[in-house]
């Protein structure tokens, strides 16, 4: 009796307890294999030790918050155990036969992602995870085996590549250590870049990543990044956010150079980076010569160029303060980052001379020596009033991953102003809905009265801003079509989108995109025109906007050298080529900055105005 009253007990608990469905989903986080298990209601965490066959306190261990219990929805990281070959175990002949029949064998060159190797070979990237199940995702090695299904070859677009990539890289984030996320480096991504983002600096993003330098930066590599939201900045983060004065904090009354002597210019740029040649800063060199071309044909001023590698060190920097050539220049361009240009202000301050950063804004070094090319955020979007007028339908449009960024800019861009969202959910055309199912991916609601509407795009990625842009337009098109009214809307864009190699510029056109840049070249106007046939012919090579802005900074400091400079440049507007530049400043020892950011908007007829 005893005995079947304690079956029958077992029989109760074990109806009781819903069965754990095991995930299949696994990432690597430092090193460590884990399952992701999504936590159902009900689940024990003795049910779930039984199912992964792990202790429970080691899932308690690789996941602190459980302190507080198991909830439902919550995400939770539990080390695998089972045994898994690896492509480098000794095989066999026969195994050798088979896996050549079945798949082709790749050896990962240096600085190669996973992505990378997907797109080469046009192979899923959930297929390439599922087929090495050993090799850790976001950090292959020099010379690793990678195995490609032969079937699956050409199979894949670079969507559906870039989708399921950034559907892993959102596995990690949602078992990420509280205050660290990953992210999926972009086209156009910089160290820099990616350091602000993430609130900390440059050497921190390298210790954060084991090492990793600028050179190693490429798109589809999956990098750790410190989460603002979640993370307090870094003690020495907020020291160089805070804005201070170097030197002597003094006024500098510059003088003019005078015409009958050559204007001694040091130009210091990051050419190379241990070794490698950075293709970026050399465009802007040759961009500078051209320049300097002109101001010898234009204005009858002689320059001597005397050009330095910075090698993006500051302790290079250091020594080339000490430079014969530095210390007699008349004007200084450069260095190109934040980090490395106290010690040449200090130097332009000393010999009351100007220096020029010609690409980043400064937010910790004020000095009346400093010129400054680059506008302030702060002022970005002054030009936006119409954008913003009564009674147009602001609508934000969120998908899963936000740039919060560009978020943040567009909020205190609306301030009080009232806004609606959308949560836009991609589903493929294939996919058959019911006949009531509201389809997330279809945007014509939004356009289906006659209102002036104003859309903001949050995502953070190409595919979801491609899909976003290209959904609009259709809507936009079917509803004209069927006379169902005239939409009438514009799109604010976020620069970062002219980095993205795959988005077709003419869905800006029909969007009516509007960009708030601190630089623009329209390549069929003639002064560009006419630039890129100069180029061409002096370096075999199409500029890039590198080249532009090096032609502008020399156009405009060396000939100002000769007169302007006398007046700080101020009241002067100047226009080298497309991008116009006005300079001023708040106060007699803090930096001379461009206060011209440019708007440009994409029209429906396919042209393109400048404000």
């Amino acid at each position: 009796m005893k005995r079947c009253c304690a079956a029958l007990l077992l029989m109760l608990s074990a109806l009781s307890v819903p069965a754990i469905e095991k995930s299949t989903t696994k990432v690597y986080i430092n090193g460590t294999k884990y399952y992701v298990h999504t936590v159902a209601a009900g689940e024990t965490l003795y049910a779930l030790s039984q199912e992964y066959a792990v202790s429970e306190s080691l899932i308690l261990q690789h996941n602190p918050t459980l302190s507080e219990g198991l909830k439902a929805g919550a995400k939770l990281r539990i080390p695998t155990i089972e045994p898994e070959s690896t492509p480098n175990t000794a095989r066999t002949k026969s195994d050798e036969k088979r896996l050549k029949k079945t798949f082709a064998m790749h050896y990962v060159a240096k600085g190669e992602t996973l992505y990378a190797i997907a797109r080469l070979y046009e192979v899923p990237v959930q297929t390439i995870i599922e087929d090495n199940p050993s090799i850790d995702p976001a950090h292959l090695s020099l010379g690793q085996e990678i195995l490609i299904r032969k079937k699956e070859i050409g199979k894949s677009d670079e969507q559906e590549m870039m989708a399921q990539w950034e559907a892993y890289t959102e596995q990690l984030n949602s078992v990420a250590t509280v205050g660290e996320e990953y992210y999926v480096v972009q086209a156009g991504d910089t160290f820099y870049s990616l350091s602000r983002r993430a609130g900390i600096t440059t050497e921190e993003l390298t210790a954060l990543n084991d090492g990793l330098q600028p050179s190693d930066l490429k798109a589809g590599a999956i990098i750790k990044l410190r989460n603002p939201e979640s993370a307090a900045p870094s003690v020495q983060a907020e020291e160089e956010s805070a804005p201070t004065t170097i030197g002597n904090h003094t006024s500098i009354d510059f003088r003019a150079h005078c015409t009958c002597d050559p204007l001694r210019v040091a130009l210091l740029l990051p050419l190379t980076q241990e070794g490698t040649p950075n293709e970026n800063y050399i465009s802007f060199y040759r961009g500078f010569l051209l320049g300097l071309d002109s101001v010898r044909t234009r204005y009858g001023h002689s320059v001597d160029l005397s050009l330095f590698d910075t090698q993006r060190s500051t302790a290079r920097i250091e020594e080339l303060t000490q430079e014969e050539a530095v210390r007699t220049a008349k004007l200084i361009v450069g260095p190109i980052y934040e980090d490395q240009m106290e010690p040449v202000v200090r130097l332009a301050e000393e010999k009351q001379i100007p220096v020029v950063s010609p690409l980043a804004h400064m937010t910790r070094i004020q000095s009346d020596a400093l010129f400054q090319m680059a506008p302030n955020p702060q002022q970005k979007y002054a030009k936006a009033k119409d954008l913003l007028a009564a009674g147009t339908r602001i609508t934000l449009i969120y998908t899963e991953r936000t740039d919060k960024a560009f978020e943040q800019e567009i909020l205190a861009l609306l301030g009080d102003r009232t806004y609606e969202t959308y949560q836009y959910e991609y589903v493929h055309p294939s996919v058959k809905l019911k006949e009531d199912e509201i389809n997330p991916s279809d945007l014509s609601p939004l356009l289906q009265n006659d209102d002036e509407h104003l859309f903001v795009v949050m995502a953070d990625n190409e595919i979801e801003v491609d899909r976003i842009l290209a959904a609009l337009a259709s809507a936009d098109t079917n509803i004209r079509a069927r006379a169902l009214g005239n939409p009438n809307y514009r799109v604010i864009g976020n620069t970062r989108w002219n980095r993205y190699n795959n988005i077709d510029r003419t869905i800006f056109f029909k969007n009516r995109v509007v960009f708030f840049t601190t630089y623009h070249a329209k390549r069929d106007s003639q002064v560009i025109l006419d630039f890129d046939r100069a180029y061409i012919r002096a370096f075999s090579l199409l500029p890039s906007l590198y080249a532009y802005r090096g032609y502008d900074a020399a156009m405009i400091f060396c000939p100002a050298m000769f007169n302007d400079i006398e007046y700080d440049l101020e009241d002067r507007r100047y226009e080298p080529l497309q991008t116009r530049y006005r300079f001023e400043q708040e106060e007699p020892t803090s930096n001379h900055n461009n206060t011209s950011w440019m708007r440009v908007n994409y029209h429906s007829n396919f042209t393109i105005s400048i404000e």
